[in-house]
């Protein structure tokens, strides 16, 4: 199953103030998200009855909760809310490879679980980064390699 393409701009003030009183939170909560971030849904694909979800935070506790934020409607109707959930327990094991995957979503999710929804847009960039040459992996370089000066 593909992955939901909604998007949503982070409700910069509330998402401080859920890390900040959080158990497990960061130790400096705006270090954490810029105050004009954006989320996308995690998700697979899903009808409008369905809240969008997306993770903010990984706690630092025993109990696996996170903090994800969810939200519904469009426009001047969508509405947010933040919510610290366990994690989901399903695991995906694979006998042959001996190979254990985890769901990454939170419990009681609505559709499959993250190990069975694709994001064709993100493999389609790591697969461009890794076989474009010219594909700058550098984000500190401020040269211009093309350029004709000794």
């Amino acid at each position: 199953m593909l992955q939901c393409t909604a998007v949503t701009a982070v409700p910069y003030y509330e998402a401080l103030l859920a890390l900040a009183t959080m158990e497990g939170g960061p130790e400096y909560p705006p270090e954490v998200l810029a105050p004009d971030e954006f989320l996308l849904c995690e998700l697979g694909e899903h009808g409008d009855g369905v809240e969008h979800a997306a993770h903010v935070w990984t706690a630092q506790t025993v109990d696996d909760r996170d903090l994800w934020l969810f939200w519904a409607g469009t426009g001047a109707h969508r509405v947010h809310r933040l919510d610290v959930v366990r994690l989901c327990p399903a695991v995906l094991r694979d006998l042959a490879t001996r190979t254990v995957t985890v769901c990454t979503y939170f419990d009681h999710h609505p559709g499959p679980h993250s190990f069975s929804v694709t994001d064709p847009l993100g493999e389609l960039i790591t697969e461009r980064a890794e076989t474009d040459p010219d594909t700058d992996t550098d984000s500190d370089s401020d040269t211009d390699t093309d350029t004709d000066e000794p």
